[in-house]
């Protein structure tokens, strides 16, 4: 590892220990120092940089602290993983649960779950489908909301599905074609493009008894 990726690394780890005091008990100004000297020298400066590294640290009180650790996470455009949010990990499993429920009104046996294969360093999920796990990655950050979370695992059900299957899941039942998740108005759907586009059903509804909608192309 050259000193470039080494820098690099450590601005990672930094920026996960600021991550952290700003959504727990609380962020020490050690930290927020040590990384801006990390991101400046790692090329990564910034208003935020500029003023702790201008300013003594005795001069920075916890509001300061606060602030400039938030500047400084936007600035490098900090996501924070599993490790950091595991809410959204279990919010992913959720999600897993209930597009489950539409393989089976298909007639599609099979385990569906949510792993992170040894193969894949990135920190995203994928999909595992009767032990194939090769699905589109889904960004941690997809855990944040219910709806976007059951829309992102559906999509990447989908392409394992049709990957382990060899067949076209899941399609619409009043024009045959093959369907595709989305949210509209918020709510994580199976759309199809026959007829104009419209809503086949809610995610985890498939093969259920709810009416279709007619929506707007999605853009």
């Amino acid at each position: 590892m050259d000193s470039s990726e080494q820098v690099g690394r450590a601005v990672k780890q930094l920026a996960a220990q600021v991550y952290s005091g700003l959504h727990g008990s609380g962020l020490r100004v050690e930290p927020v120092v040590e990384l801006a000297c990390l991101m400046e020298e790692y090329g990564l400066s910034g208003s935020a940089v500029r003023e702790i590294l201008e300013r003594r640290t005795a001069e920075l009180g916890p509001a300061d602290v606060v602030r400039l650790g938030r500047e400084l996470l936007e600035l490098m455009d900090f996501e924070p993983g599993f490790d950091l949010e595991p809410g959204w990990w279990a919010t992913l499993e959720t999600a897993a649960k209930v597009v489950e429920g539409d393989l089976r009104a298909s007639g599609i046996e099979g385990a569906l779950g949510i792993t992170m294969p040894d193969w894949d360093d990135s920190g995203c999920a994928r999909v595992e489908f009767r032990g194939a796990c090769g699905s589109p990655p889904i960004w941690p950050s997809s855990g944040k909301d219910i709806g976007v979370a059951l829309a992102e695992v559906a999509d990447a059900t989908q392409d394992e599905v049709m990957e382990v299957t060899w067949m076209v899941w899941p399609t619409c039942p009043e024009h045959r074609l093959g369907l595709h998740a989305d949210l509209v108005e918020g709510t994580a759907v199976w759309q199809c493009a026959g007829g104009g586009t419209h809503v086949a059903a809610r995610i985890g509804e498939l093969g259920g008894s709810s009416r279709r909608r007619d929506v707007r192309p999605s853009t």
